[in-house]
Parts: C-alpha cells; structure tokens; sequence
C-alpha cells in the first residue's frame, strides 16, 4: 500500500477544518446557550471525529471491510451508550 489515497491539498484543507472547529469549540464554550450548549459542542465534535475517520485514516477510501468494521464499531459504540444511559436513567436520586 504505497500509494497515497488523497492529495496534499485535501489533507491541507481537513486540518484547517479541524482547526477552525476547534476554534469553534473554544469559542462556543464563552457562550451562555443553556440546554443546547451540550448538543452543539457534542455536534462540533462528532462533525471533527467525521473527518479525522473518513480522511486521515482512510476510512473514504477503504473497501468494503473498513466500512463494515466501522459501522460495527458504531453499533458496539451505540450498545454501550444505550446500557449506560439506561443505568444512569433507571437509578433512584436521593435528595439531601
């Protein structure tokens, strides 16, 4: 596997867009947005986890068994969220 899977220029492009997300972040973390601040900076996240997957590991590029063990991979990432979430839902608060 000696051949490069994209050019220069687009990995050029995918770090500046994560450094402007980043940039982003820090800046939506002065903001008072209440409920939402959690959804948009989780949203900022998941946008910059996006293009590390599909561009600096290659995921856009891979065959077939790099998209199955990616979405396998998600679905065990969704398994675990649920049961955690499921747990934190289910639990009796105790007010002192």
């Amino acid at each position: 596997m000696s051949e490069q899977a994209a050019s220069q220029r687009v990995y050029y492009t995918v770090f500046a867009c994560l450094i402007g997300l980043t940039l982003l972040t820090v800046w939506l973390s002065f903001q008072e947005l209440g409920e939402a601040h959690s959804v948009v900076g989780l949203g900022i996240a998941a946008c910059k986890a996006l293009l590390v997957a599909l561009f600096f590991m290659h995921v856009l590029y891979g065959g077939r068994l790099v998209w199955i063990l990616l979405g396998a991979g998600l679905f065990w990432l969704g398994i675990l969220m649920s049961l955690t979430l499921a747990d934190y839902l289910t639990r009796p608060w105790l007010a002192y």
